[in-house]
């Protein structure tokens, strides 16, 4: 599928990787719907950038549902969905402040893993009724995973938790969805240049990026952005993890 033919629905594209990649739809020639909770930072970037906005939270089906039908009504149809939405769950599992809390673990989980699926569900249910390209496509659902699905650090093991539980979700989602022509695919990124990120000083900062082999410095949200272009266009491109890190191999702390 060509990016300029793109509708797509990206969560948590009020900034981040998310804005990035619904810059690079419209940009394109595509159209984009951006969910988010941030409802005054995602109406003013869809006003700036040309997408549509709706107020949701991923982890609650009901809304999910409701923004992926009036998202679908605002473009006419759906075709790609990037989950980006996210939060990042820092915490140990015995704390200086005690052992971590069964509800902290299930807040990191329902936002993560659980709004992953619930948007992945909600959109494949619209992406069936799609009309086939020429190759048999009515869709493609891109997940956001992370190198700490992989290499978890200490302090992560709910985000972790998480996003291996993305990755490995992403082939039985391939397998089951090819009766429908729609594909899954998820990228885990290295350390990248996010809002979280931008706000810790330029020291620091130069500092991760040197950890990365090459380029020695951190991700630019721009070729995450690119990446999904590349899922969209290449068919072949299904069931898979890609990291896309630099050769970053994360150190226990």
């Amino acid at each position: 599928m060509n990016i300029s033919h793109s509708l797509a629905v990206i969560t948590g594209g009020a900034s981040g990787l998310g804005r990035a990649v619904a810059e690079r739809v419209i940009a394109q020639g595509g159209r984009a719907a951006i969910l988010d909770l941030q409802e005054a930072a995602g109406q003013s970037v869809a006003t700036e950038i040309g997408a549509c906005f709706f107020k949701c939270d991923v982890g609650v089906e009901s809304q999910v549902v409701a923004a992926m039908a009036a998202a679908h009504q605002a473009m006419n149809g759906i075709n790609l969905l990037v989950n980006c939405a996210g939060v990042g769950g820092v915490g140990k599992l015995l704390g200086r402040d005690g052992p971590m809390s069964g509800d902290y673990f299930e807040k990191v989980v329902r936002v993560n893993l659980v709004g992953t699926f619930l948007c992945d569900k909600a959109a494949a249910a619209l992406m069936r009724d799609n009309i086939p390209n020429p190759e048999g496509e009515r869709g493609i659902l891109v997940h956001t995973a992370s190198v700490a699905a992989f290499e978890g650090q200490i302090g992560q093991v709910a985000y972790s938790a998480t996003k291996a539980g993305i990755a490995g979700m992403t082939l039985p989602i391939a397998r089951e969805l090819a009766a429908f022509g729609i594909r899954c695919v998820t990228i885990a990124p290295g350390i990248f240049r996010t809002p979280m990120l931008a706000s810790l000083s330029q020291e620091v900062q130069d500092s991760l990026g040197k950890q990365v082999p090459f380029p020695p410095r951190l991700g630019k949200p721009e070729e995450f952005a690119q990446l999904v272009q590349s899922i969209v266009e290449i068919p072949t491109l299904n069931g898979e993890v890609i990291r896309l890190d630099g050769a970053i191999r994360m150190q226990p702390r």
